[in-house]
Protein backbone atom coordinates (compact mmCIF):
# COMPACT_ATOMS: atom_id res chain seq x y z
CA UNK A 1 0.00 0.00 0.00
CA UNK A 2 1.40 3.37 -0.98
CA UNK A 3 1.82 6.19 1.51
CA UNK A 4 -0.66 8.27 -0.49
CA UNK A 5 -3.30 5.53 -0.30
CA UNK A 6 -2.64 5.02 3.41
CA UNK A 7 -3.05 8.73 4.15
CA UNK A 8 -6.27 8.83 2.16
CA UNK A 9 -7.74 5.91 4.08
CA UNK A 10 -6.53 7.39 7.37
CA UNK A 11 -8.21 10.74 6.69
CA UNK A 12 -11.37 8.96 5.52
CA UNK A 13 -11.48 6.92 8.75
CA UNK A 14 -11.04 10.04 10.88
CA UNK A 15 -13.81 11.81 8.99
CA UNK A 16 -16.16 8.84 9.42
CA UNK A 17 -15.44 8.74 13.15
CA UNK A 18 -15.72 12.49 13.65
CA UNK A 19 -18.59 13.58 15.81
CA UNK A 20 -21.17 16.10 14.73
CA UNK A 21 -21.39 19.52 16.33
CA UNK A 22 -25.15 19.76 16.79
CA UNK A 23 -27.24 22.82 17.58
CA UNK A 24 -30.82 22.07 18.65
CA UNK A 25 -33.50 24.66 17.99
CA UNK A 26 -36.13 23.24 20.37
CA UNK A 27 -36.39 21.43 23.72
CA UNK A 28 -38.00 18.41 22.01
CA UNK A 29 -35.05 17.95 19.69
CA UNK A 30 -32.61 18.38 22.56
CA UNK A 31 -34.36 15.55 24.43
CA UNK A 32 -34.33 13.26 21.41
CA UNK A 33 -30.63 13.87 20.70
CA UNK A 34 -29.75 12.97 24.30
CA UNK A 35 -32.05 9.92 24.23
CA UNK A 36 -30.26 8.72 21.09
CA UNK A 37 -27.00 8.81 23.02
CA UNK A 38 -25.59 11.81 21.15
CA UNK A 39 -25.73 14.38 23.94
CA UNK A 40 -21.96 14.82 23.78
CA UNK A 41 -22.39 16.07 20.20
CA UNK A 42 -24.68 18.93 21.25
CA UNK A 43 -22.83 22.25 21.40
CA UNK A 44 -25.83 24.56 21.98
CA UNK A 45 -29.58 24.43 22.53
CA UNK A 46 -32.65 26.64 22.58
CA UNK A 47 -34.21 28.21 25.65
CA UNK A 48 -36.15 25.91 28.01
CA UNK A 49 -34.12 22.84 27.05
CA UNK A 50 -34.30 21.53 30.61
CA UNK A 51 -34.19 17.76 30.14
CA UNK A 52 -32.02 15.93 30.84
CA UNK A 53 -30.17 18.00 33.44
CA UNK A 54 -27.02 17.99 31.32
CA UNK A 55 -28.84 20.10 28.72
CA UNK A 56 -29.09 22.99 31.19
CA UNK A 57 -25.31 23.41 31.12
CA UNK A 58 -25.15 24.01 27.37
CA UNK A 59 -25.02 27.47 25.76
CA UNK A 60 -28.39 28.86 24.69
CA UNK A 61 -28.86 30.33 21.22
CA UNK A 62 -32.22 31.98 21.97
CA UNK A 63 -35.87 31.01 21.96
CA UNK A 64 -37.38 28.27 19.83
CA UNK A 65 -39.17 30.66 17.48
CA UNK A 66 -36.52 33.38 17.04
CA UNK A 67 -33.05 32.00 17.80
CA UNK A 68 -29.96 34.11 17.14
CA UNK A 69 -28.26 33.26 13.84
CA UNK A 70 -25.04 34.86 15.13
CA UNK A 71 -25.04 32.69 18.25
CA UNK A 72 -25.74 29.54 16.22
CA UNK A 73 -22.83 30.24 13.85
CA UNK A 74 -20.51 31.10 16.74
CA UNK A 75 -20.62 27.46 17.86
CA UNK A 76 -19.37 26.20 14.46
CA UNK A 77 -22.12 23.59 14.06
CA UNK A 78 -21.93 20.81 11.50
CA UNK A 79 -25.65 20.10 11.93
CA UNK A 80 -28.53 22.32 13.01
CA UNK A 81 -31.81 20.58 13.81
CA UNK A 82 -35.13 22.39 13.98
CA UNK A 83 -38.86 21.78 13.76
CA UNK A 84 -41.41 22.94 11.22
CA UNK A 85 -41.74 26.33 12.94
CA UNK A 86 -37.97 26.87 12.52
CA UNK A 87 -38.23 26.92 8.72
CA UNK A 88 -37.09 30.56 8.37
CA UNK A 89 -34.08 30.07 10.63
CA UNK A 90 -33.03 26.92 8.78
CA UNK A 91 -33.44 28.71 5.44
CA UNK A 92 -31.12 31.53 6.57
CA UNK A 93 -28.48 29.02 7.64
CA UNK A 94 -28.41 27.62 4.10
CA UNK A 95 -26.24 30.56 3.06
CA UNK A 96 -23.58 29.51 5.58
CA UNK A 97 -23.36 26.02 4.07
CA UNK A 98 -24.36 24.35 7.34
CA UNK A 99 -26.15 21.01 7.19
CA UNK A 100 -29.73 21.44 8.35
CA UNK A 101 -32.49 19.08 9.39
CA UNK A 102 -36.18 19.93 9.81
CA UNK A 103 -38.31 17.56 11.86
CA UNK A 104 -42.08 17.40 12.17
CA UNK A 105 -43.14 16.63 15.74
CA UNK A 106 -46.90 17.14 15.92
CA UNK A 107 -48.59 13.73 15.93
CA UNK A 108 -47.38 10.49 17.48
CA UNK A 109 -46.58 9.18 14.00
CA UNK A 110 -44.57 12.35 13.29
CA UNK A 111 -42.55 11.80 16.45
CA UNK A 112 -41.87 8.17 15.58
CA UNK A 113 -40.84 9.04 12.01
CA UNK A 114 -38.57 11.86 13.18
CA UNK A 115 -36.80 9.69 15.76
CA UNK A 116 -36.00 7.09 13.10
CA UNK A 117 -34.92 9.75 10.58
CA UNK A 118 -32.67 11.52 13.07
CA UNK A 119 -31.24 8.20 14.24
CA UNK A 120 -30.19 7.39 10.69
CA UNK A 121 -28.77 10.87 10.15
CA UNK A 122 -26.45 10.74 13.18
CA UNK A 123 -25.74 6.98 13.00
CA UNK A 124 -27.85 6.03 16.02
CA UNK A 125 -30.26 3.57 14.38
CA UNK A 126 -30.21 0.99 17.18
CA UNK A 127 -30.95 3.63 19.77
CA UNK A 128 -33.75 5.02 17.60
CA UNK A 129 -35.30 1.57 17.28
CA UNK A 130 -35.26 1.23 21.07
CA UNK A 131 -37.03 4.57 21.54
CA UNK A 132 -39.58 3.61 18.91
CA UNK A 133 -40.24 0.33 20.71
CA UNK A 134 -40.97 2.22 23.95
CA UNK A 135 -43.62 4.34 22.22
CA UNK A 136 -45.18 1.34 20.47
CA UNK A 137 -45.31 -0.59 23.76
CA UNK A 138 -47.00 2.35 25.52
CA UNK A 139 -49.66 2.40 22.79
CA UNK A 140 -50.21 -1.36 22.97
CA UNK A 141 -50.69 -1.22 26.73
CA UNK A 142 -53.40 1.45 26.65
CA UNK A 143 -56.62 0.34 28.30
CA UNK A 144 -59.61 1.32 26.21
CA UNK A 145 -62.23 3.10 28.27
CA UNK A 146 -65.42 1.14 28.95
CA UNK A 147 -67.45 4.33 28.86
CA UNK A 148 -66.45 6.41 25.83
CA UNK A 149 -66.84 10.11 26.49
CA UNK A 150 -65.78 13.55 25.21
CA UNK A 151 -62.53 15.01 26.51
CA UNK A 152 -61.06 18.50 26.52
CA UNK A 153 -57.35 18.92 27.25
CA UNK A 154 -56.47 22.39 28.56
CA UNK A 155 -52.98 23.92 28.59
CA UNK A 156 -52.28 25.58 31.91
CA UNK A 157 -54.34 26.17 35.05
CA UNK A 158 -55.88 29.64 35.20
CA UNK A 159 -57.96 31.26 37.91
CA UNK A 160 -59.65 33.62 35.44
CA UNK A 161 -61.66 31.68 32.85
CA UNK A 162 -62.94 34.74 30.99
CA UNK A 163 -60.38 34.45 28.19
CA UNK A 164 -57.15 32.87 27.04
CA UNK A 165 -57.93 29.20 27.66
CA UNK A 166 -55.60 27.27 25.39
CA UNK A 167 -56.76 23.78 24.42
CA UNK A 168 -55.54 20.81 22.39
CA UNK A 169 -57.09 20.72 18.94
CA UNK A 170 -56.78 18.11 16.23
CA UNK A 171 -53.72 16.82 14.38
CA UNK A 172 -51.56 16.77 17.50
CA UNK A 173 -50.31 13.99 19.77
CA UNK A 174 -52.82 14.87 22.52
CA UNK A 175 -55.62 14.30 20.03
CA UNK A 176 -54.01 10.96 19.11
CA UNK A 177 -53.96 9.86 22.75
CA UNK A 178 -57.62 10.76 23.26
CA UNK A 179 -58.56 8.64 20.24
CA UNK A 180 -56.32 5.76 21.30
CA UNK A 181 -58.22 5.51 24.59
CA UNK A 182 -61.50 5.17 22.69
CA UNK A 183 -62.69 8.66 23.60
CA UNK A 184 -63.44 11.79 21.54
CA UNK A 185 -61.73 15.16 21.49
CA UNK A 186 -64.58 17.61 22.08
CA UNK A 187 -62.68 20.29 20.15
CA UNK A 188 -62.92 19.10 16.57
CA UNK A 189 -61.66 22.05 14.50
CA UNK A 190 -58.12 21.16 13.42
CA UNK A 191 -57.70 24.18 11.12
CA UNK A 192 -56.52 26.39 13.98
CA UNK A 193 -52.93 25.77 15.02
CA UNK A 194 -53.51 26.91 18.61
CA UNK A 195 -57.19 27.07 19.69
CA UNK A 196 -58.00 29.67 22.33
CA UNK A 197 -61.35 29.62 24.13
CA UNK A 198 -63.19 31.44 26.92
CA UNK A 199 -65.60 30.10 29.52
CA UNK A 200 -68.59 30.61 27.24
CA UNK A 201 -66.95 28.45 24.59
CA UNK A 202 -66.26 25.76 27.20
CA UNK A 203 -69.91 25.79 28.28
CA UNK A 204 -71.05 25.53 24.66
CA UNK A 205 -68.74 22.54 24.05
CA UNK A 206 -69.92 20.87 27.28
CA UNK A 207 -67.17 18.21 27.57
CA UNK A 208 -67.67 15.11 29.72
CA UNK A 209 -64.11 15.34 31.01
CA UNK A 210 -61.52 18.10 31.30
CA UNK A 211 -57.84 17.41 31.87
CA UNK A 212 -55.78 20.47 32.77
CA UNK A 213 -52.04 20.29 32.13
CA UNK A 214 -50.51 22.39 34.88
CA UNK A 215 -46.91 22.99 35.82
CA UNK A 216 -46.03 24.25 39.28
CA UNK A 217 -42.59 25.09 37.88
CA UNK A 218 -43.87 27.55 35.26
CA UNK A 219 -47.08 28.60 37.05
CA UNK A 220 -46.01 28.77 40.70
CA UNK A 221 -48.37 31.55 41.75
CA UNK A 222 -51.63 29.90 40.74
CA UNK A 223 -54.01 29.14 43.59
CA UNK A 224 -54.83 25.57 42.56
CA UNK A 225 -57.78 25.18 44.91
CA UNK A 226 -59.39 28.42 43.78
CA UNK A 227 -58.73 27.72 40.08
CA UNK A 228 -60.27 24.25 40.21
CA UNK A 229 -63.27 25.64 42.11
CA UNK A 230 -63.86 28.04 39.22
CA UNK A 231 -63.79 25.16 36.76
CA UNK A 232 -66.22 23.13 38.85
CA UNK A 233 -68.58 26.11 38.99
CA UNK A 234 -69.18 25.84 35.24
CA UNK A 235 -72.50 24.27 34.19
CA UNK A 236 -70.93 21.46 32.18
CA UNK A 237 -71.00 17.66 32.25
CA UNK A 238 -67.37 17.41 33.39
CA UNK A 239 -68.21 19.35 36.57
CA UNK A 240 -71.38 17.34 37.22
CA UNK A 241 -69.48 14.08 36.67
CA UNK A 242 -66.60 15.11 38.91
CA UNK A 243 -64.27 14.63 35.95
CA UNK A 244 -62.14 17.76 36.00
CA UNK A 245 -58.58 16.96 36.94
CA UNK A 246 -55.12 18.48 36.90
CA UNK A 247 -51.97 16.69 35.76
CA UNK A 248 -48.53 18.07 36.60
CA UNK A 249 -45.65 16.34 34.80
CA UNK A 250 -42.70 18.08 33.17
CA UNK A 251 -42.81 15.96 29.99
CA UNK A 252 -46.47 16.47 29.01
CA UNK A 253 -45.98 19.34 26.56
CA UNK A 254 -42.83 17.96 24.93
CA UNK A 255 -43.22 16.00 21.65
CA UNK A 256 -40.14 13.84 22.09
CA UNK A 257 -39.44 10.19 22.91
CA UNK A 258 -41.05 10.93 26.29
CA UNK A 259 -44.42 10.93 24.55
CA UNK A 260 -44.40 7.30 25.71
CA UNK A 261 -44.77 8.62 29.29
CA UNK A 262 -47.47 11.06 28.20
CA UNK A 263 -49.43 8.23 26.57
CA UNK A 264 -49.29 6.18 29.77
CA UNK A 265 -50.16 9.09 32.07
CA UNK A 266 -53.06 10.57 30.11
CA UNK A 267 -54.56 7.21 29.16
CA UNK A 268 -54.80 6.42 32.89
CA UNK A 269 -56.48 9.77 33.44
CA UNK A 270 -59.05 9.05 30.72
CA UNK A 271 -59.75 5.45 31.69
CA UNK A 272 -63.29 5.26 32.98
CA UNK A 273 -64.48 1.86 34.21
Amino acid sequence: MSIKTFLFLFVFALTAMAKERIVSLSPSITEIVYALGAGDELVATSSYSLYPNAARKLPVIGGSTHPSIEKIISHSPTLVIGQSFNAQTLEKLKYFHIKRLKLKLKTIQDIKNSIIFLGKTISKTKEADRLLTDIITAIKNIKKTKKPHSVLIVYGLKENLRSGIYVAGGNIFFDDIIKLTGNTNIYKDDTISQPVLNYENIIALNPDQIIILHSHATEPNVNVKHALANWYALPINAAKNGMISMVDEDYLYIPSQRVAHTIKRLSREMYND
